[in-house]
């Protein structure tokens, strides 16, 4: 059995309260709570808007808050990186 399976590729972003939305090329959107990722948490929404979609889709990058983040990443799951001390 040939099963071809394509990367994942984001086509847009954008932002409603604290989640990120990510259209994909594929026609599935992702809803990811900005917690995941603090910079972009913290950041104003002039500085959310200042994202380029590199790698043929399969990134998002944010030069001015110095983030970076995969579409397999966002995919895959992360947990909620403000979060991390409080389980101890």
């Amino acid at each position: 059995m040939n099963t071809l399976v394509s990367e994942p590729k984001a086509k847009n972003i954008r932002f409603e309260n604290d989640i990120m939305w990510v259209d994909l090329k594929d026609g599935r959107t992702l809803g990811v709570p900005l917690a995941y990722f603090p910079r972009l948490l913290k950041a104003t929404e002039d500085q959310r808007k200042k994202f380029i979609i590199s790698g043929d889709g399969t990134g998002i990058h944010w030069d001015d808050l110095d983030e970076d983040i995969s579409v397999n990443a966002l995919l895959a799951g992360v947990g909620d990186k403000t979060q991390k001390n409080k389980h101890k």
